[in-house]
């Protein structure tokens, strides 16, 4: 059903230089207008100084914003160490026009990127201590996840067809099916972690037409997702 000697990410990495140059440009022309409900509600770049100097507005899981030490808000670029501590953030609730990346310098240029993203719904992202820029257009805000934290409650059994989801504390591990999903339209991934690096993140992929059916490890760190029907766990 899956491989992932050639991970076929049509929606996700192997665009991810597409989306710096093409898909990132979209993001920041729009947030200010029909895209402006994505970010932090008034769909502004703003200008953060250190978490730790600053307290941030996060998401909390009922979708109503929280006062949450070390969130960031959803549009703005951050500089590692300075802005932004290494470790896994979580964005709930966003619609399309976010847009994130982890860079390794700050020259703007496409071989600089690490890795990156176009988001719908909730994702999870994680920044490491030898990055050195995290930018983050037209999202909701990014909320700290700790340690073995749940960060998203009691598992459910089903879930969305476009998010990101911990499993064990978003989704449960088991069988799940989705199905009636256009031509090449849904794309399902199993991840290892949130670093969304390629091959070396996936531990299976495939794009779907129809019927889609995959089998979540406990083992699994996350559920990637988009553009697929709702997902109903069936063993």
């Amino acid at each position: 059903m899956s491989q992932h000697s050639q991970p076929k990410q049509r929606n996700w990495f192997a665009r991810h230089k597409v989306l710096t140059a093409a898909g990132a440009l979209v993001v920041v022309v729009g947030i200010g207008g029909a895209l402006g409900s994505g970010g932090d509600g008034d769909g502004k770049v703003s200008a953060a100084g250190p978490a730790e100097k600053k307290e941030k507005k996060g998401t909390a899981q009922d979708g109503t914003d929280k006062a949450v030490e070390g969130a960031l808000r959803g549009s703005g670029t951050y500089q590692v160490g300075a802005d932004i501590k290494p470790g896994t953030y979580r964005s709930v609730g966003n619609k399309p026009g976010c847009y994130w990346e982890r860079a390794k310098d700050s020259s703007g240029d496409p071989d600089a990127i690490l890795a990156n993203d176009n988001v719908v719904g909730a994702s999870y992202v994680t920044v490491k201590a030898e990055d050195k820029i995290f930018k983050t257009q037209g999202c909701k805000s990014w909320e700290p996840v700790p340690d073995g934290a749940a960060a998203g409650g009691s598992p459910k059994t089903e879930m969305p067809g476009n998010g990101m989801y911990k499993v064990g504390a978003d989704i449960a591990p088991g069988t799940y099916k989705s199905v009636g999903n256009k031509q090449d339209g849904c794309y399902w991934e199993r991840s290892k972690d949130a670093l969304h690096e390629s091959a070396d993140s996936i531990l299976a992929n495939e794009n779907v037409t129809g019927n889609a059916v995959v089998t979540i490890a406990a083992g699994d760190a996350y559920f990637k997702t988009n553009g697929c029907s709702d997902w109903k766990k069936t063993g």
